[in-house]
């Protein structure tokens, strides 16, 4: 381990949430800290603040009142730069502007020792450019926490183009011991998680800019239907409408405008109307007191089919559906290894309508029957809800039959707009796209990935993980279909997917 000692100073530069937060976890790891920040007094506030946490902590029983004495002790606020002469470890949580963080840099390294390592906790910029004005880049770094710090584990260590090894791995080790779970990722735009989890907004917005379906059935389907701990325009109210626009403009831009970054105009004007969210009183949605938030749409009761066919292996996760529907008392008749032009893989109902799993392309265009799509799920047992959306030739009558079906498996059921790839399907397959692209790319290893995507943002599960259970093909068949609906460039399947895509396939 090459983390720096305990006896040694680590400085905070900034003390706002972020920074009073990474004072926090430093103090509470046993380091002496020292607060700066550049506003006359707010230093020796945020050292408040951050002992009202820690009193905090002893009344819930988290540490002894002797730890947060003697944390208290070592804190200390510093009135200049100068003061931060011994540190070991500065770490910068100004304002996101890059003049700013380079013009402090350059004064820090004309105060600390040469081996005083500089991190940066930069979320959008390149810490490359942060670093671009040391005379000794190689010791700065990225250390990106995610907010609130003491609570949440991951750390992203990010290796801008002159940062040393040597540098990368003490901030590394250094966020290890102090209790975090730290992740390696090159200096890319949004690093691994607000790069990877950007289509999780962005498909949700395309939905609704489509009108498939309203932001509350968006957030129930997703949430309900895959295990999403909250659903996008939920989370997006709670992080603030103009933190997250600014996060997807900022990655688009230095992705120099690609078509699969483009940010959302439905977004822009509940910005630009400041409808920022939970913090503004109102977002996506109500939050005055007494306001009502809008129920997602979900099908009346239908009955069940009592029997239906199965034609050939239903993919994928959907595959336990056929034992789910027979557990559920229906009667299922078919053969598995049967092989029908457009209806391999589906269910037939007793009206004679066609039941799939979304191919990327709408229901209406899989075949000249009447045809439903059923929306992908991560885990159809554990699934309270699922989507349907039927094409324009299925009668009220289907549509009741296949709601009933998923009914008597005891899902909820919203039936939605017949959009190509519906709502579960086309994130998924664009999380995991972008995840494979990133790896291919060395922003980050495989590992590290599905790491940074659990932990800093609450997944289900790792993205990387949920291409070795879907198969690339199904991510890179989905996608080319969405990308023949829609031609601008956004659902292009990156190389990378396609090669593991053919790969698999000449495995198999």
């Amino acid at each position: 381990m090459t983390a720096i000692g305990t006896d040694t100073t680590v400085a905070v530069v900034g003390t706002g949430t972020m920074g009073q937060g990474i004072a926090q976890v430093a103090l509470v790891a046993g380091h002496p800290v020292r607060l700066y920040d550049s506003a006359p007094g707010r230093a020796a506030q945020a050292a408040e603040a951050v002992v009202r946490r820690l009193d905090r902590l002893v009344e819930k029983g988290r540490i002894p009142a002797v730890e947060r004495d003697a944390a208290r002790a070592r804190l200390s606020p510093a009135e200049t730069l100068a003061e931060l002469a011994d540190a070991a470890l500065v770490v910068e949580a100004i304002l996101e502007q890059l003049p700013a963080k380079q013009e402090l840099f350059r004064a820090l390294e004309d105060v600390v020792p040469a081996d005083c390592l500089l991190a940066t906790n930069t979320s959008s910029l390149a810490v490359t450019a942060v670093a671009g004005g040391l005379r000794h880049p190689g010791r700065c770094v990225g250390m990106h926490f995610f907010n609130p710090a003491p609570l949440l584990p991951l750390v992203e260590i990010v290796s801008g183009f002159a940062t040393d090894d040597a540098a990368a791995t003490t901030a590394y080790d250094t966020a290890a011991t102090w209790g975090k779970t730290p992740v390696r990722c090159a200096d890319t735009p949004g690093f691994i998680v607000n790069r990877i989890a950007r289509p999780f907004y962005a498909e949700a917005l395309r939905v609704h800019e489509e009108r498939g379906a309203d932001p509350a059935t968006i957030d129930a389907v997703l949430r309900e239907g895959s295990g999403f701990r909250m659903g996008p325009f939920e989370l997006t109210d709670l992080i603030g409408q103009d933190v997250n626009e600014a996060v997807t403009h900022s990655v688009w831009t230095a992705f120099f405008q690609d078509p699969k970054f483009t940010p959302s105009l439905a977004q822009r004007r509940l910005v630009e109307s400041g409808l920022h969210g939970r913090k503004s009183g109102r977002g996506w949605f109500d939050y005055a007191e007494g306001a009502r938030r809008p129920e997602p749409h979900t099908a009346g009761p239908c009955p069940a089919p009592s029997s239906v066919t199965v034609l050939g292996e239903l993919p994928g996760p959907a595959a336990v559906l056929r034992e789910a529907i027979e557990e559920a008392g229906i009667k299922v008749t078919g053969d598995r290894t049967a092989r029908e032009p457009e209806s391999a893989g589906a269910v037939r109902l007793p009206g004679g309508a066609l039941l799939a799993l979304t191919s990327g392309a709408p229901a209406t265009r899989r075949g000249r029957g009447a045809t439903i799509s059923f929306d992908l799920s991560l885990d159809y047992r554990a699934a309270t809800r699922v989507a349907l959306a039927p094409s324009a030739t299925a009668s009220e009558g289907d549509l009741a039959e296949a709601v009933g079906l998923f009914q008597a498996l005891g899902k909820q059921v919203s039936v939605i707009d017949d959009v190509p790839g519906m709502i579960v399907a086309r994130t998924v397959a664009m999380i995991i796209d972008f995840a494979v692209d990133a790896a291919a790319r060395g922003v980050a290893t495989p590992q590290d990935i599905d790491t940074a995507m659990r932990l800093g943002v609450n997944y289900p599960g790792g993205p990387m993980e949920w291409v070795d259970r879907l198969g690339a093909p199904w991510a890179w068949r989905l996608l080319d279909s969405l990308h023949r609906q829609n031609a601008q460039g956004r659902y292009v399947p990156s190389w990378a997917l396609r090669r593991r895509a053919d790969l698999e396939e000449w495995v198999l």
